[in-house]
């Protein structure tokens, strides 16, 4: 929604100050930032590729090992529905764990970046 209020003193006309283009290339090659990069790829490259295995292994198995995945557990309950299921229990089981993760390890450390940069500006 539109407004036509004047900005609050001390504001620039165009918004805040930005960083300069050099000031993001210098960050990008900073420890800091590559710690923060390594931080985020050692958690989030291996549990890709887990759950893509995973996956594959699900697909392959209702392709090629349809008597494996008759299998009755309980009832009329049978190997592919309870393997379909923990596929969406791993889902949200890896989103949770990324969440704490980002909070705990990613978001610091991000902050702390963010932080130098507004100050050097």
């Amino acid at each position: 929604m539109a407004t036509d209020a004047p900005p609050p003193p001390g504001a620039s006309p165009g918004g805040p100050v930005q960083p300069t283009t050099e000031a993001f290339v210098a960050m990008q090659a900073s420890p800091d930032f590559a710690d923060l990069r390594r931080s985020h790829r050692s958690f989030a490259f291996p549990l890709t590729i887990a759950f893509v295995t995973w996956y594959l292994l699900y697909v392959l198995l209702c392709n090629y090992a349809g008597g494996f995945m008759a299998t009755k557990v309980v009832g009329n309950i049978n190997m592919a529905l309870v393997l379909g299921l923990a596929q969406f229990a791993t889902t949200f089981l890896i989103a949770w764990l990324y969440s704490r993760h980002a909070a705990t390890q990613l978001d610091p450390k991000a902050e702390a970046i963010k932080s130098r940069m507004e100050a050097d500006v």
